[in-house]
């Protein structure tokens, strides 16, 4: 009995055994097949009309990108300048934005995943992710956000990892895939800007030692053909230097020693063919850096799914909206004849797109940000040579010499806060017109009384 006993326990290791090389060997396949087509996205309320899953599942992306805010999951007050909890002014005594409970954001995330037209994107693509602060759980929040724990497994639960997966027992929620054979791979690293980063204007953290430590073992592994860095906030764009005092955007700027160590790490790793793909802010835009390493570096930043800098004012104010970002300075931005706007800036729902022609020699890459009905608004055509370190000197000299190696923050006052003096000039000239028509009424007024004490 005992040996039969024995024989039936070992055939089950067996069955168990041969069963987890099934698993492992089709997770195999699936990561060695060649990626060509990606997409992504971020900004997503789950509570709003969600009409650009068509255009993303015609795109036929073998891979989708969750880039953060991936539900609104933090609930927003309302604008009170008066009464017992007033949310702005400078009496301000509440806060604009709280969190919501476990059961909220559990029941945001199942509004989100069962929105249809995500739900055939996951048939048909896989879909990984990381977060941003809505659905971190708090607008603008970092490493003090009390809830961060709890969150980030109702978030990995929304992406369906693994129970056994690392992300679950990690502090953060960062992560990095490998896809294809060798020569044609690529590797989609996702960082966590939230779980560790310290309060903005401290120069501090962002990633935290630990991921830190993470991300250097990530870069120095072999040679990968193509490098995506996904970040929630934007790393190269600066533009929170040029909207100032007016707008605050949270961005890798805010914390120019974390921005500078990762443009060394890059360049210390002699990796080529790496880009950035972001998103936060509510409009869709590329910029690019040439002074971080020895090729440009590139940001694509795709955002929202749902929000967006447009849909915030009524349409007739659009064309005010587009005015604004053509006036803001920005040293970063890829301008050129394709874009749908002067400015280069799109600002309605849009979702973003890489394609690789592994077949082309030099292979190339499409890289670009495309509204609901999935029409390019702006984008770039680059090939991999041109992402990898020239041994030209002339080269090296002629990208640092380029419009894409001045910092906005390094802009002339005049330049930089043209948009800033432009609107205290309107605020100021309105002032004076609004005096000067009181003024007149009163005047007439007043003529008038004393004609009839006349008469």
């Amino acid at each position: 009995m005992g040996f039969e006993k024995s024989g039936q326990q070992w055939r089950w290791c067996f069955v168990i055994f041969m069963g987890m090389v099934a698993v492992t060997v089709n997770a195999s396949n699936t990561h060695n097949n060649k990626v060509s087509r990606i997409a992504f996205g971020s900004c997503s309320n789950q509570s709003a009309p969600q009409p650009v899953w068509d255009a993303v599942i015609d795109f036929h992306p073998q891979i989708f990108i969750w880039l953060g805010d991936n539900i609104y999951g933090d609930i927003k007050r309302p604008f009170k300048l008066f009464g017992r909890e007033r949310t702005i002014g400078p009496w301000k005594n509440a806060p604009r934005f709280i969190p919501s409970s476990e059961d909220e954001m559990e029941a945001k995330y199942r509004k989100a995943k069962s929105n249809p037209g995500y739900a055939q994107l996951k048939e048909n693509a896989e879909v990984i992710g990381t977060w941003d602060d809505h659905d971190y759980g708090l607008n603008d929040a970092g490493k003090e956000f009390h809830r961060k724990i709890i969150n980030q497994k109702l978030l990995l639960d929304f992406l369906d990892e693994p129970q056994d997966s690392p992300r679950r027992k990690q502090a953060g929620v960062y992560a990095s895939y490998k896809y294809g054979p060798a020569g044609k791979d690529v590797q989609i690293i996702l960082l966590d800007t939230r779980y560790h980063r310290d309060p903005v204007g401290s120069d501090g953290t962002i990633l935290g030692n630990s991921q830190w430590s993470w991300l250097e073992r990530e870069l120095k592994d072999p040679a990968i053909a193509v490098t995506i860095i996904g970040s929630s906030i934007q790393v190269i764009s600066n533009i929170s230097a040029t909207v100032h005092p007016l707008f605050s955007m949270e961005s890798w700027a805010h914390f120019p020693k974390e921005r500078d160590r990762l443009f060394k790490l890059i360049a210390d790793s002699k990796r080529g063919g790496v880009f950035f793909i972001s998103g936060d802010v509510h409009f869709g835009e590329i910029t690019r850096y040439d002074c971080a390493v020895d090729y440009p570096l590139y940001d694509i930043t795709s955002s929202g799914v749902t929000q967006s800098v447009e849909g915030v004012v009524p349409p007739f104010l659009h064309f005010l909206v587009r005015f604004v970002a053509w006036l803001t300075p920005s040293t970063m931005r890829v301008k050129g004849p394709d874009c749908r706007y002067k400015s280069c800036v799109y600002g309605q729902p849009n979702f973003g797109t890489i394609e690789i022609d592994w077949d082309s020699h030099p292979v190339t890459l499409k890289l670009k940000v495309r509204d609901k009905n999935g029409i390019a608004v702006t984008g770039i055509n680059t090939s991999l040579v041109e992402l990898h370190a020239s041994n030209s000197e002339d080269s090296v000299k002629t990208g640092h010499s380029s419009r894409h190696c001045t910092l906005e923050v390094s802009l002339p006052w005049i330049i930089r806060y043209r948009l800033a003096i432009l609107v205290f000039i309107t605020l100021a000239v309105l002032l004076v017109a609004f005096i000067g028509l009181v003024y007149a009424v009163i005047t007439v007024f007043r003529k008038g009384v004393c004609k009839r004490k006349h008469e």
